[in-house]
């Protein structure tokens, strides 16, 4: 079925930034409220970011807001997260997410990527 894919994780100095990008080739993104999730080992699955169908409305955890930016190009069918002044508590594996409403809850949404692992050095 459906199958979103993550990009672009790494590892880097806390400072510093990364750009995630998530994409599908089996479906159009357009409709789709899409998401951000990180997880760490041993801890659920939290919220990170999410941006409505437009991409003019978006909401972010507080534990990344001011940091993190989340947009999307629906003619590319790409969803991206630029993470700037990043933490060592931000090292995780992070997953993109699509639904229907504008939740911060993970079971709100219906597809999920496989993960990309994000890792920060302090």
């Amino acid at each position: 079925q459906a199958q979103l894919v993550e990009s672009g994780g790494g590892t880097v100095q806390a400072g510093g930034s990364l750009r995630l990008s998530c994409t599908t080739s089996q479906f159009s993104i357009n409709g789709y409220v899409m998401a951000w999730f990180r997880q760490t080992p041993g801890n659920e699955r939290e919220f990170v970011a999410h941006i409505n169908t437009s991409g003019g409305a978006k909401y972010y955890a507080q534990s990344v807001k001011g940091r993190f930016a989340v947009s999307r190009d629906n003619a590319e069918n790409t969803v991206f997260l630029q993470m700037n002044s990043l933490k060592s508590e931000d090292t995780a594996v992070y997953y993109c997410a699509s639904g229907t409403l504008l939740s911060a809850r993970k079971n709100a949404y219906t597809y999920w990527g496989q993960g990309t692992q994000v890792t920060v050095a302090s």
